[in-house]
């Protein structure tokens, strides 16, 4: 498997209609909160679909704290295993509490961070992930911001470099509840998404990714309101984010689409850019879902095509019952102007929407689709999009669900997302083989 992977390298929401309608009965306290979860960055996966040439490359910022510039500034002259030695050190640090201060844990969890994201460390840290665990569960409890989101990534990384049966069911509810007592929008969304992280590495059942989905898809349509984060952009941006997740590892989507639709279609309305794409693109998802079949995960080249070569698109189940409607709005966005929003903002929503327009048309087509025909093959040049990964591998995002778990991965991993793409096997088995260039 490792050969396998060595070889393909090397060849940031305001208010929707529906809240609007609420802002008038909401307690004066909410528009407090409101006003500081704008001040919060938002998360940098969207500014992937900004990319001009339709390249999503290795050195993009996926991350308001990326470490691509750490990675790029390693020490070169240090000896190549010291980040062991590190790293131990770091893990004891972590476990033994005793003599440790706030800011002494900030830096000991992001050094931490910094070595699982660098490198593969599962030998490492195998051997020790029941101590570390519940050493890492503390520091969710009573400390700084900083100290809880870093606790937090934490967890994320730990499990995706060991993946576990057991962890989720130690972890979800201490999740579940920063998700809803926590008073920072920050530590909400971030607790979101490492619950997302723990339901794909850590052990839970079908039945249990179907509940977790069922858990942010309220997010969703409540507008964060039923996790007393009202009017937080960046955390029901999370939720839609780790929906969309979770639901390229389900089969079949048909029992979910009604809702999901419901949900994702009111927040195409919303007024922050973000999370108006994060529901667009799992509108396209669910498309993509109803049209293909049930096992369509794979790259086989024994593909149905027709006579210019494209994908034949098929239908398991209706997905929206206003689809008429739906596509007005999404050729609204698709085309949206005025001074009301930023030009780079405008720019965002065209590339976006007009990818998931088609796609709602044609839902065999997937992100950054070209309809022109190539004149020496006859046939249409298809999705555009690809990572280019070390200069010389390619990884095409043809299908809306690679997309979705690519974002994903990122997010986790940041800049060390190429390292675990090439040695972490549950990362690879997660995407494409990669395709030399």
């Amino acid at each position: 498997m490792h050969d396998l992977r060595r070889q393909a390298l090397e060849s940031g929401k305001t208010l929707s209609r529906k809240a609007r309608s609420r802002q008038s009965s909401a307690p004066s306290s909410r528009g407090a909160s409101a006003a500081n979860s704008r001040a919060h960055s938002r998360v940098a996966s969207r500014q992937a679909s900004d990319n001009e040439d339709d390249n999503l490359s290795d050195e993009t910022s996926w991350s308001v704290n990326s470490i691509d510039d750490l990675l790029a500034s390693e020490d070169l002259a240090a000896p190549t295993d010291a980040w062991i030695q590190d790293l131990g050190d770091r893990i004891q640090l972590i476990i033994d509490r005793k003599r440790s201060s706030g800011q002494g844990r900030e830096e000991t969890l992001a050094a931490y961070n910094y070595i699982l994201m660098a490198h593969y460390t599962r030998d490492e840290i195998a051997g020790q992930v029941s101590q570390l665990y519940p050493a890492i569960a503390r520091s969710l409890k009573g400390g700084s911001e900083k100290e809880t989101l870093l606790a937090l990534k934490a967890i994320s990384l730990t499990v995706i470099t060991v993946p576990s049966d057991t962890i989720y069911d130690d972890m979800e509810r201490p999740l579940k509840n920063i998700i809803s007592d926590s008073e920072s929008p920050a530590v909400k969304a971030a607790a979101v998404h490492t619950l997302g992280t723990l339901v794909s590495f850590g052990g839970a059942a079908e039945g249990e990714i179907e509940e977790v989905m069922e858990f942010l898809l309220e997010i969703v349509e409540s507008d964060g309101e039923n996790v007393d984060a009202y009017d937080a952009a960046d955390v029901v941006m999370a939720a839609e984010e780790e929906w969309g997740f979770l639901a390229t590892q389900l089969d079949d989507l048909e029992p979910q689409t009604h809702d999901a639709m419901e949900a994702f279609v009111e927040q195409l309305s919303s007024s922050d850019t973000n999370v108006a794409v994060a529901a667009g693109e799992n509108i396209a998802l669910l498309y993509e879902k109803a049209a293909a079949p049930a096992d369509d995960e794979s790259d086989s080249e024994e593909e149905d095509v027709d006579d210019a070569g494209d994908p034949k698109a098929g239908k398991r189940y209706d997905v929206y019952w206003k689809e008429k409607e739906l596509v007005e709005q999404l050729e609204h966005l698709a085309k949206i102007s005025g001074r009301s929003i930023s030009k780079k903002e405008r720019k965002t929503l065209h590339t976006n929407f007009s990818d998931i327009l088609h796609s709602v048309e044609n839902p065999s087509h997937g992100p950054r689709y070209n309809s022109a025909i190539d004149q020496e093959s006859g046939k249409r040049y298809g999705s555009r999009l690809a990572v280019r990964l070390h200069r010389t591998g390619e990884m095409r995002i043809d299908k809306w669900w690679k997309m979705h778990r690519l974002h994903a991965l990122r997010r986790i991993l940041q800049g060390g997302f190429i390292v675990h793409y090439e040695k972490n096997e549950v990362v690879f088995e997660s995407l494409p083989i990669m395709m030399s260039r």
